[in-house]
C-alpha cells in the first residue's frame, strides 16, 4: 500500500504521521518544535521523522506544512518570523529529495489548513474560500475551487499585516492578545489567563473576559469584512485553538461580518469553523502533494 510521510511544523509542535492514499491518518504523533534551535535542528527532525518511518512503511512521497513564507516551487522558506532564527533559506525539498530519492513538497501551514478544509472539511464544493487562523497571530488563505491562491510572489493573503487602526490585524485580533489584555486588566500573569480559562470565565460572566472578547470580535469582523470585499468568497472558514469555542463565537462573529458587511454581501457569505482541527496541517500537505502528482 502506498503511504506519504507528512509533517506539521509550527512554532510550538510539529505533527506528523503516516497518511494512505485514499486519506486516512494510519499513525500520528508530535514532538516540541524547540523553534530557538533554529532552521538547521529542524531540518534535522525532519530527517529523523522519515527515516524512523521508512523502516516500517513504503514511503512515496513526503508532505510538508511549515510556518513562514514558502517557494512552493523550489519547496524553501524564503522569509519567517524570528520565533524560529536561521528558518529563512531552509530547503525542504532540495535536502530531503537528495536524502531519501523520495519527491517532497512544501507549503505554507495556513494554505494546507484551507486546502484540508476546502476538500474534506468545512467548505466541501465552495467556490471561493478565506480560511482564517487565529492564535499567536493571524493567518490566512484564498482557495478558488480546489486550488490555493499565491500571488504573484507566494505572498497572497499575509492578512496579519493588514494595517488597520493605526496597528495591524494580527497585532490587535489574535489571541495572543486576547490573553494579554485580560491579564493586564486583571493585574494577573498571563500564564494564569490562557484562552480555554477567559472563556470559561466568560460563560460564568466575567464582565472583564467578556469585554476583551468582544473586543477581539469586532477586529475579527472588520478584518473578515475588509477582506470580503476584496475576494468576495463563499465561505469564510475560521480555525485556531480558540476556534474551539465555535458556540459561543459563532453568533458574535456574525453578528460582526453583518454590522461591516453591505446586506447583500453579508446574506451570501457563509461562516463556518474549521472541522480537522489538528490534523488540518498535515492533511493540507496531503492533498497538496497530491494535487502536484
Amino acid at each position: 500500500m502506498k503511504s506519504y510521510v507528512s509533517i506539521d511544523i509550527g512554532g510550538t509542535a510539529i505533527k506528523y504521521g503516516v497518511i494512505a492514499e485514499d486519506g486516512t491518518i494510519l499513525i500520528k504523533d508530535k514532538m516540541d518544535t524547540e523553534a530557538y534551535k533554529g532552521g538547521p535542528e529542524i531540518l534535522n527532525k525532519v530527517f529523523r521523522i522519515v527515516e524512523n518511518y521508512l523502516e516500517k512503511y513504503k514511503l512515496v512521497g513526503i508532505c510538508i506544512s511549515t510556518a513562514g513564507m514558502v517557494d512552493t516551487e523550489k519547496g524553501e522558506i524564503f522569509y519567517s518570523a524570528p520565533l524560529i532564527p536561521r528558518y529563512t533559506g531552509t530547503k525542504f525539498k532540495e535536502e530531503l529529495e537528495r536524502r531519501f530519492s523520495i519527491p517532497c513538497e512544501v507549503e505554507n501551514d495556513v494554505n494546507c489548513a484551507g486546502l484540508a478544509e476546502r476538500i474534506s472539511g468545512a467548505a466541501t464544493d465552495s467556490k471561493v474560500t478565506l480560511c482564517l487562523t487565529i492564535g499567536t497571530g493571524i493567518g490566512g488563505c484564498i482557495l478558488i475551487d480546489r486550488n490555493i491562491f499565491h500571488g504573484f510572489s507566494n505572498s497572497a493573503c499575509e492578512v496579519g499585516y493588514m494595517h488597520m487602526f493605526d496597528s495591524d490585524f494580527q497585532t490587535l485580533g489574535a489571541t495572543s492578545i486576547l490573553t494579554k489584555k485580560v491579564a493586564v486588566r486583571k493585574q494577573d500573569s498571563e500564564e494564569i489567563w490562557d484562552g480555554y480559562h477567559i472563556f470559561e470565565e466568560a460563560k460564568k460572566g466575567d464582565d472583564i473576559c467578556i469585554t476583551a472578547i468582544d473586543e477581539m470580535v469586532e477586529i475579527i469582523g472588520v478584518g473578515i469584512a475588509n477582506i470580503c470585499y476584496v475576494i468576495n468568497p463563499e465561505v469564510v472558514v475560521l480555525g485556531g485553538g480558540i476556534m474551539a469555542q465555535d458556540i459561543y463565537l459563532k453568533p458574535k462573529i456574525e453578528k460582526a461580518m453583518k454590522k461591516y458587511l453591505l446586506p447583500s454581501i453579508a446574506e451570501r457569505t457563509r461562516l463556518e469553523f474549521a472541522k480537522h482541527k489538528n490534523d488540518a496541517g498535515m492533511l493540507g500537505a496531503f492533498y497538496n502533494f497530491k494535487n502536484k502528482h
